[in-house]
């Protein structure tokens, strides 16, 4: 092999031995929006998200180096419904980047895509964190990731139209997959049907309503308002009369009020993973579900 042929192979290896660049910068809001996106962008997607599941989504502080990541983001993927209404106009602002500004291209809600539950009548801060666009905790009804997995593949398609074909193979795969792990989940939980639990803020009203759990009562006086004594009394004397089985609870709320309620009405406390990341078992969206129904299931035996 003469020497200019083996630099041009020489070449042609380093080409092939570099790393698959990925084509968007993608921040999603939330880490179930993050384990969608992967679903379908793959490697071809520099995620970054902004929130944890130890972190209560509403209340986040926009830090620099969030600001500095949505500048150089091609696309942000939020819930939506004014989860986020506290930090992320500021982190759009700041940002500068005039991709990811609401109505543009690289802004993209996923309560614009799905069913949502709980829209309010009017704005009235004395009736606690309510949301005029509805309940923005829809990620808990599975059949809502697959409505906002399609015109969300499509806008991945619009930003990188080169991958275009790849953002759609996937998203069938990722509709055909969680479609049968749906009918799965279902017949899992069919023993929960009707089940009477206490919640801990309308975090749980897209899974109660796909469960057909029974809320009997709410720790929180109004949505966002943390309960006093006197109000978990007044709970304890509604379990008394309608009683319940479980209370329910996310990772990133402080188990004080849902385990003094447990241990007084006879009930079980129960953490939930809420999110992705909110266990060792909920390391996407499958095993969220998964170890959601698990948690639940063993908890009413």
């Amino acid at each position: 092999m003469t020497r200019p042929t083996t630099l041009l192979w020489l070449a042609l290896l380093a080409l092939l031995a570099r790393p698959v660049q990925a084509a968007l910068n993608v921040l999603a809001c939330e880490p179930e929006w993050g384990a969608l996106v992967t679903e379908l962008a793959g490697d071809q997607a520099r995620l970054t998200v902004a929130t944890t599941a130890r972190q209560d989504p509403h209340h986040i502080e926009a830090r620099p180096s969030l600001i500095a990541r949505a500048g150089t983001a091609d696309l942000v993927v939020c819930a939506g419904a004014e989860l986020e209404a506290g930090w992320l106009p500021l982190l759009q602002r700041e940002s500068g980047n005039g991709r990811i500004q609401s109505g543009q291209p690289g802004y993209f809600e996923a309560a614009q895509h799905a069913r949502v539950l709980e829209r309010a009548a009017v704005a009235d801060r004395a009736l606690g964190d309510l949301h005029l666009a509805g309940n923005p905790h829809l990620h808990l009804d599975p059949r809502n990731l697959l409505r906002v997995s399609e015109p969300l593949a499509q806008r991945l398609a619009e930003l990188d139209p080169a991958n275009a074909a790849r953002y759609r193979d996937r998203q069938r795969d990722f509709a055909a997959r969680m479609g049968a792990a749906i009918t799965r989940w279902e017949q899992r939980a069919a023993p929960l049907k009707g089940l009477p639990v206490v919640v801990q803020h309308k975090s749980w009203s897209y899974l109660v309503d796909w469960l057909g759990l029974k809320v009997v009562a709410d720790l929180e006086p109004k949505p966002g308002i943390d309960p006093s004594a006197a109000w978990l009394g007044q709970v304890l004397e509604t379990l008394k009369a309608q009683p319940a089985r479980l209370v329910l609870r996310t990772a990133y709320q402080s188990p004080r009020a849902s385990e003094w309620i447990a241990a007084r009405a006879g009930l079980r406390a129960v953490e939930l993973p809420y999110t992705v990341g909110g266990s060792a078992a909920a390391k996407d969206l499958f095993g969220l579900f998964d170890d959601t129904l698990a948690r639940l299931l063993e908890a009413a035996k």
